[in-house]
């Protein structure tokens, strides 16, 4: 036996009843399974994709809805620099130690922006950020050294 001598068992296909083609077709009369009146149950019955019966469908209200926001629009996350001082002075301070340390609970795309909120009473260096302008002055002011 082999794939060129297998044949299909007898009946494995049934035959579609035909709708809609009066009462010898053998399903129903006049409403031939769609019911009684309605939308549905008309021929060439299905709605256009949106269609909302009459009301303003989705895709035309949403313009009104104010604005659109990038889904991949890549924007910094912002911290105080009060949370740096959980570091001791003299390290070297990365995105990545602030994981490490919880502070931040992903590494963002966009980066991370430091911010001048609070005060940095160490003295850290700080590599990989991005930086206001008045943080950059207070983290020069505290003794604090930016790399890179």
């Amino acid at each position: 036996m082999d794939l060129s001598n297998l044949t299909k068992p007898k009946g494995i296909y049934k035959k579609s009843k035909r709708v809609g083609r009066g009462i010898g077709s053998g399903k129903g009369g006049h409403t031939t399974g769609r019911g009684t009146k309605g939308q549905k149950a008309r021929k060439g019955r299905k709605p256009s994709l949106g269609f909302e019966g009459g009301q303003v469908p989705l895709y035309k209200r949403l313009p009104q809805l104010r604005g659109f926001k990038r889904p991949f629009d890549a924007k910094p996350f912002g911290i105080g620099m009060y949370k740096l001082n959980v570091f001791e002075d003299g390290t070297e301070v990365t995105p990545e130690s602030l994981f490490k340390k919880r502070i931040i609970t992903r590494l963002p795309k966009g980066g991370v922006k430091l911010l001048a909120t609070g005060k940095l009473t160490k003295k850290l260096k700080l590599h990989g950020f991005i930086f206001s302008k008045s943080a950059q002055v207070s983290i020069e002011k505290s003794g604090s050294e930016i790399i890179g």
